[in-house]
């Protein structure tokens, strides 16, 4: 069933903007016409970028994992009512807000209704559903679980985008208090010092050395300030570009592993993603090699990435997962011992279940007390800043009034 986008006036003069999924071109102009929206415009939204409407594959990667999961989870629900994959997607099309997540259900139901696997069509829209997504649904087609498996999948990501949200906003604070103190001090030194700096020089005594050295700070601002941006911009373009290589990207990922407070935060979200992520797939009925294959994928930082990958290949020859981490030194004891212990009994997935339901607590009292170490740390800087400034000022005035 085609897509629909349109432009109209409502009926107090205000424009309106939006998609329906209807049978035909009359059908959605009856549609819109029942809605008590006079039409402007109406085209249809090709699937293979066409005359007629967005591309999608113009629309790939516009998604909000927010909706994603809510679409997962509803999705989930249809089919444990047990009501046909199709007629599932085609609710969903009606009711999905995201205009893009509504075309690429439409795309998807289209594919399926043809006689393609739900798996396989994802596979098309590789931006949106990840190797862990496609994967995951998958194996629950292939074991008949795919309500359960979608369940966890929404549960899955769900608690990805709570992370994400949780140093999203631990890092705003700091980040503007960073930004408002940089303005305000180029500000001062640039308009503010100027001003003071004529005055103590028309007195023409000795300026202390504090004072001297915030005048030559403001006069290069003033003189060079191309030249400090230009710096700036050359120098982080220099350090990115860098990092980007093979060399470069091992030493930045080391020195991450090895700051104190933000090091050891790194290392338990990453092991958290490895034990949350590889005890989803392994519960959805994805074999192993596969499930540590896309784990390491998604493992940011080479050195644990590159641990993980000494693991699939101990377990493709028949030997233990824990080994590997163990040599690395990136995984704590009491990971590995517990991994360890999964692996004797047999129960893998459970442990690893708890392992990252552990370190998902620790990662967010980390990120807390991280957010609350950073405040003062900040606040202390920017008043030490504000206190050179203030004295270079205010000795050269005791002075003054010394003199008179």
């Amino acid at each position: 069933m085609p897509i629909y986008s349109y432009k109209g006036l409502d009926r107090t003069g205000k424009e309106v903007k939006n998609t329906i999924n209807v049978e035909s071109i009359v059908a959605a102009k009856q549609r819109v016409k029942s809605l008590g929206i006079m039409l402007i415009d109406i085209q249809e939204q090709k699937a293979q970028g066409t005359s007629g409407g967005p591309s999608l594959l113009q629309l790939r990667g516009s998604v909000p994992v927010e909706d994603l999961a809510m679409m997962t989870r509803q999705l989930a629900t249809l089919i444990k009512a047990k009501i046909q994959i199709v007629e599932a997607l085609s609710a969903l099309v009606d009711q999905v807000e995201n205009p893009n997540l509504r075309l690429v259900l439409s795309d998807l139901k289209q594919k399926v209704n043809e006689g393609a696997s739900l798996a396989k069509s994802l596979q098309d829209h590789p931006k949106i559903f990840n190797s862990i997504y496609v994967n995951m649904v998958e194996a629950g087609e292939a074991s008949g679980t795919l309500e359960i498996v979608l369940l966890r999948l929404a549960d899955f990501t769900e608690s990805q985008v709570k992370l994400k949200s949780k140093i999203r906003g631990a890092m705003t604070y700091p980040m503007i208090m960073g930004i408002f103190g940089f303005v305000m001090m180029n500000v001062i030194f640039i308009f503010v010092i100027p001003k003071i700096a004529k005055i103590f020089i028309s007195m023409k005594k000795e300026l202390p050395l504090i004072t001297e050295i915030c005048i030559w700070i403001s006069n290069f601002l003033i003189s060079y300030w191309w030249a400090v941006i230009a710096g700036i911009v050359g120098t982080a373009y220099m350090v990115n570009k860098y990092i980007h290589t093979k060399k470069g990207e091992s030493q930045w990922h080391a020195l991450q592993l090895r700051l104190p407070i933000l090091g050891l935060m790194i290392k338990m979200i990453n092991v958290s993603r490895f034990c949350s992520t590889l005890g989803t797939l392994m519960n959805s009925g994805v074999p192993i090699l596969t499930a540590l294959t896309i784990v390491k994928n998604l493992i940011p930082n080479v050195h644990m990435k590159d641990a993980v990958e000494k693991a699939r290949i101990s377990v493709s020859e028949g030997a233990s997962i824990a080994a590997p981490l163990i040599q690395s030194g990136y995984f704590p004891a009491m990971v590995t011992h517990m991994i360890k212990l999964g692996e004797r009994s047999g129960e893998l997935e459970p442990m690893l279940k708890i392992i990252s339901e552990n370190y998902e607590d620790q990662v967010q009292s980390k990120i807390s007390g991280l957010t609350s170490v950073l405040e003062p740390i900040m606040m202390i800087c920017l008043g030490a800043a504000i206190g050179f400034i203030v004295f270079a000022v205010v000795i050269p005035m005791m002075n003054m009034n010394s003199l008179r």
